[in-house]
């Protein structure tokens, strides 16, 4: 019987073809195994939002994946779903996004009555620092960061564009600056006033307005690492140390963009009630 090397090749094909789906499909199930043993364990509802961004290159082109409105549509549905009682511990591994986006979430979770927890295993960065700021609890791991909101306008901080603007008399201004200045004047305002919003629930006016100025102020660059102990400092309830089950998780989120976004269970009837 003579060997058919084009079958092989066709198998060989069809095997390289279907690998990324089989294994995403496995890497979908022990996800929900692990999101629904920390259900189980804290009592709570888990929600992730896990945009990795270490490999962003598919076919030679830049892929990168932030908080963006299906995000915000996926979340909010879930939190929504969620009986009033029942707990949230919200997972979230970000560098940020749309700024309407991470406020449609961030008022979801503030809205939220029963207590909401979010946890950064890693960062939480701009659009993912603003969602933290709607938790009762932060939980981050020892090495864990958040970041500045300061507001970017086509790719540049906003605060920087008002500065340049105000450094020489306007007639020397481009006209084009102007108006970059003017529309960032305008987002720098957006924002405080949107973390103040949130952060108003649990902190005093003065407090609000305090951490809102520093956060969204351009006092750091946009990628400044904030640790727990500065965090800890500005006033925002952080507490240090991550549970093993949630970095495990994260294991299970590879680095191909294509395994990221937004998971959660669906709600088995009746609902546990939580844990004292």
């Amino acid at each position: 019987m003579s060997f058919d090397f084009t079958l092989l090749i066709w198998l060989a094909i069809i095997a390289m073809v279907l690998q990324p789906l089989l294994m995403g499909r496995w890497f979908a199930v022990r996800r929900a195994q692990a999101i629904g043993a920390i259900d189980k364990a804290h009592g709570t509802r888990v929600i992730t939002m896990i945009h990795r961004q270490e490999q962003r290159r598919l076919f030679g082109f830049s892929i990168a994946r932030h908080i963006d409105l299906e995000d915000a549509q996926t979340i909010i549905a879930a939190i929504k779903e969620t009986p009033d009682h029942v707990p949230i511990d919200l997972i979230l591994h970000t560098p940020g996004g749309l700024v309407l986006a991470a406020m449609q979430i961030a008022r979801a979770v503030e809205a939220h009555p029963a207590k909401v927890t979010v946890y950064v295993p890693v960062y939480a960065m701009s659009g993912g620092t603003l969602i933290a700021l709607a938790a009762d609890e932060i939980v981050l791991g020892e090495f864990s960061v958040l970041g500045p909101i300061d507001p970017q306008i086509l790719g540049l901080p906003a605060a920087s564009l008002v500065k340049a603007r105000d450094s020489k008399p306007v007639s020397e201004v481009w006209d084009l600056t102007l108006v970059l200045a003017d529309v960032s004047e305008k987002a720098l305002a957006q924002v405080k006033q949107g973390a103040v919003e949130l952060l108003t629930p649990r902190l005093d006016q003065a407090a609000a307005e305090a951490i809102a100025d520093k956060l969204a102020g351009g006092h750091w660059t946009h990628d400044y690492a904030l640790t727990a102990t500065e965090a800890k400092s500005l006033g925002l309830p952080v507490k240090v140390g991550m549970p093993l089950e949630v970095m495990d998780l994260m294991k299970l989120y590879p680095q191909p963009v294509q395994q990221s976004g937004v998971e959660f269970l669906p709600l088995n009837i009746p609902q546990r009630r939580p844990r004292t």
